[in-house]
């Protein structure tokens, strides 16, 4: 795969050089996901610090590598995007919704999936990764991801 910045990006590696990665389906146009932008940009600054990659991947082809660019910049995401047009790795994931975090360990095992946080504030992908890195059990390790549906070609 190949990031919106022109490097290659491998999960394989990704997980050998990071305690846990967080790939997280996101949209520049769906109201949801743009809900969460300054969380999600604050949450991939303050845990690459501790070893977590977060990854970005817009399925179903509806933007365009330059609207993702231009929507990055203007939210501050630093992180890597990946535009997956054919929904391979939202099929690979069984994503469904944007936002949609995953959270996998060095070891490529799910440790959680669901929403970024919900409407109460409920910090549920934060508090996810912080057990995660103290070592603790994450519960719940499935919430309900809520946000725009995922095309996908039929």
């Amino acid at each position: 795969m190949t990031t919106l910045a022109g490097r290659r990006f491998s999960l394989a590696e990704a997980r050998k050089t990071h305690t846990g990665v967080v790939i997280l389906f996101l949209s520049t146009i769906c109201p949801y996901s743009n809900y969460y932008n300054d969380l999600i940009r604050d949450m991939a600054a303050e845990f690459s610090k501790r070893n977590v990659l977060f990854v970005g991947v817009n399925s179903g082809g509806l933007e365009t590598a330059e609207e993702m660019r231009t929507h990055a910049r203007e939210h501050g995401h630093s992180f890597d995007l990946i535009r997956d047009a054919d929904s391979r790795i939202a099929d690979l994931l069984d994503a469904s919704r944007t936002p949609e975090a995953f959270l996998l360990d060095s070891t490529g095992t799910l440790r959680y999936h669901g929403r970024i946080a919900s409407k109460i504030s409920s910090p549920d992908l934060k508090s996810a990764i912080e057990a995660f890195l103290a070592g603790r059990p994450i519960h719940p390790a499935e919430t309900k991801a809520f946000g725009c549906a995922i095309p996908r070609k039929k």
